[in-house]
């Protein structure tokens, strides 16, 4: 009820056991421990936690501003909610090869199942914007060994995410994958790729676990579950989608708010009070002590 009914080892374990299957799995993006919830609810196999959305929802742009306490804090609280295993991005590892192993090591003790480190230089930036930089192959080598290194728990998923494809070509990205799953890499997530053709050559080029992203207003075109899964993906995230859902809800309704005076016009597109308590499991609070849930809605 307050929290998972399973312990961060055993949801790594059923999460390298879902992999294993070659089931496409899909990792909706979480903001907020409550979207978390509702992505269990509604049936899907993971969580992810995106860190373009912790930033936004910071206030901050996608360029490497936020810490390690910031990531692994509002990380370890949205794996927390959920019996789905949680994967988290650490961008460019919070510094050099010894941060990248303390990363590792703080995200890990926080309760995620993995975690997928980039090869851009600091200033990072968003994977489908112009004007990456990278780190050279050799570097993020060396941060994957360190990272492989660092886990504790062997089932803890160490994913390389490479941002070739966008500064160097598609044959750069899938020459550095591949030195990526030589230094330990156990997933690769090609960013960037431009087309459905990119996606299934990737696949063909690279044996290990594929993760594709499929955010929106990105280089990428939207595959679906069904294309992705012909394709031979593992896993999928939709990084910022329930935070680009959930702004423009609000600033829709912030719009009705002050051109009418009343929210009365958008109480139907709210989620109801009862619908709230249900998905935070109100009721259940009851088993703990009467007086926390002993009212009608």
């Amino acid at each position: 009820m307050l929290h998972s009914t399973k312990t961060a080892a055993e949801k790594r374990a059923l999460f390298r056991q879902s992999l294993a299957t070659g089931n496409l799995l899909r990792f909706p993006g979480a903001f907020a421990p409550l979207v978390a919830m509702q992505i269990e609810e509604l049936g899907f196999e993971g969580v992810y936690v995106s860190g373009a959305a912790l930033s936004a929802e910071l206030g901050l742009p996608d360029i490497g501003l936020t810490t390690l306490s910031e990531v692994s804090g509002r990380a370890e609280a949205i794996s927390r909610v959920t019996d789905l295993p949680a994967i988290v991005d650490i961008d460019t590892g919070f510094g050099e090869v010894a941060n990248v192993a303390r990363t590792v090591q703080t995200i890990e003790a926080a309760g995620l199942c993995g975690c997928h480190l980039e090869d851009q230089q600091f200033p990072k930036r968003c994977g489908h914007l112009d004007n990456k930089q990278l780190v050279t192959a050799e570097e993020m080598t060396r941060k994957i060994k360190a990272a492989v290194d660092a886990k504790t728990d062997e089932n803890f998923l160490i994913i390389a995410r490479t941002d070739a494809r966008g500064v160097d070509g598609f044959e750069a990205a899938v020459e550095r994958a591949k030195r990526y799953v030589e230094a330990g890499a156990e997933m690769i997530f090609p960013e960037a790729l431009a087309d459905e053709s990119e996606f299934a050559a990737f696949r063909e080029a690279i044996e290990v676990p594929l993760l594709a992203n499929m955010t929106e207003f990105g280089k990428s075109p939207l595959l679906s579950t069904k294309q992705l899964t012909n394709l031979g993906y593992n896993l999928v995230i939709y990084p910022v989608t329930t935070l680009r859902l959930a702004m423009k809800a609000v600033e829709d309704g912030l719009r009705s708010l002050a051109e009418q005076g009343t929210q009365q016009s958008v109480v139907e597109q709210m989620q109801t009070r009862k619908r709230l308590y249900e998905l935070l499991r109100y009721a259940e609070y009851a088993e703990f002590d009467q007086d926390l849930f002993n009212f009608k809605l």
